[in-house]
């Protein structure tokens, strides 16, 4: 019999998960970026707050469904978290206009619990935060907000709308879990 870290293949997915966080966390040492103690620390709780949460849907749940759900809405998070932290995606990383995305996340969470972590009401929240997403890219465009800074216009709004499509992806694989 497989312990618990290990799936029903035989595959040990915990330790890859884990280990992976670690090696991610190693590769700005090795590759000498000009990282503080503060940004390791961002990163370690970042990695630990997404691993961890995915460990708590695994357990949730058997259902594939219910678990992709739940690994793209955490990827999407992760992936505002991470890039407005790093460059910023209106502007650079102090346009406090990216705190939009912050706005989004929180709704996807406040949903998530709204919904009691159920199904049908996690397929609402992330199609609630796929709106906000896509409202953030119209409000981006009728504004020009990041025109004059990489990716420039349109890849801003662009960018945004991709990042609307995941938590819609989200959205529907938790509907499917449904």
């Amino acid at each position: 019999m497989a312990s618990r870290a290990h799936g029903p293949s035989g595959v040990p997915w915990r330790l890859i998960g884990w280990g992976g966080a670690v090696a991610l966390l190693l590769v700005p040492l090795v590759l000498q970026f000009p990282w503080t103690l503060s940004d390791f620390i961002f990163a370690g709780a970042v990695f630990g707050i997404v691993g961890g949460t995915f460990e708590l849907a695994v357990r949730k749940s058997g259902n594939r469904w219910y678990r992709g759900g739940v690994a793209v809405a955490l990827a999407t998070s992760f992936l505002l978290v991470w890039l407005n932290g790093a460059v910023g995606i209106i502007g650079d990383e102090d346009n406090p206009a990216n705190l939009m995305f912050m706005v989004v996340i929180l709704m996807a969470i406040a949903g998530a619990i709204a919904a009691r972590f159920e199904a049908p009401g996690m397929a609402r929240a992330m199609f609630v935060a796929a709106g906000a997403e896509a409202l953030i890219a119209v409000i981006v465009v009728a504004n020009r907000l990041g025109a004059t800074e990489p990716p420039g216009f349109p890849g801003v709004p662009i960018l945004i709308l991709g990042f609307a499509g995941m938590w819609g992806l989200s959205g529907f694989l938790f509907r499917r879990a449904a």
